[in-house]
């Protein structure tokens, strides 16, 4: 019977904290990113150089150990990045998502073969991610909203938010909604499975799972704030 990957040496060295540590950093936006980038979005995305040359210098400066770590936080940078692009001037346009996003494609599928195939299934899992999300808001009808919403004063967006949510818990929605988490989590353990196989990529397949999933419990979360108590969501 096949053991589960396990890196020999280092920092996030097993598969419990390598896939705690991915989930974190797909979690940290939700507290950090999107007040910040309201605020002040250029100061928020000068912020991704810091995660990027932190990254390059445990990779390259560190001791093995470092290398996992590193990789990471290169991936970070670039959801990070997308992130702030789109939120700080683009979230009005709700089509440029997904595309805003995916402006390290071509990177991260390189990197998939290379030592930085950590941080490149990190970013690529919070694409998909991201792709379920933009599909699920298609096909709910809250990208029709979705401007009003972010372009909204202060005192209309909370309840126009709300309005918008309400959207999401009919029969239709709901079906929509469970159908995608389904598809999710089947991807995400298809990717667990995949980190069984004792390989260099054992380790990119486990972060890949987590990020996925985690991504999907952020989503639920915007969904209930959004409902419940929209001044809380981060996205107004």
């Amino acid at each position: 019977m096949q053991k589960p990957f396990q890196f020999s040496e280092g920092f996030l060295s097993t598969p419990r904290t390598l896939q705690l540590w991915a989930s974190a950093m797909v979690v940290l936006p939700v507290f950090l990113q999107a007040p910040w980038v309201h605020l002040h979005p250029i100061s928020a995305c000068l912020f991704t150089f810091v995660l990027l040359g932190t990254g390059f210098a445990l990779v390259h400066f560190g001791a093995e150990k470092w290398l996992q770590v590193g990789s990471l936080l290169v991936g970070v940078s670039g959801s990070w990045l997308g992130g702030c692009l789109f939120w700080g001037w683009l979230r009005g346009h709700p089509v440029l998502h997904l595309p805003v996003e995916a402006f390290a494609l071509p990177l991260a599928f390189v990197g998939l073969e290379t030592r930085w195939r950590v941080g490149a299934s990190f970013y690529l899992s919070c694409l998909l991610g991201a792709a379920f999300t933009d599909l699920m808001m298609l096909f709910t009808g809250v990208i029709d909203s979705w401007p009003e919403v972010v372009k909204a004063s202060l005192l209309e967006a909370p309840q126009l938010l709300h309005e918008t949510a309400e959207k999401l818990f009919k029969l239709q929605s709901i079906f929509m909604l469970m159908v995608a988490a389904v598809c999710i989590f089947f991807i995400a353990k298809l990717m667990r499975e995949r980190a069984i196989l004792h390989t260099p990529s054992g380790g990119a397949w486990l972060v890949a799972s987590a990020a996925l999933t985690t991504t999907l419990w952020v989503d639920g979360l915007f969904v209930v704030t959004a409902f419940v108590q929209p001044r809380l969501s981060g996205l107004i």
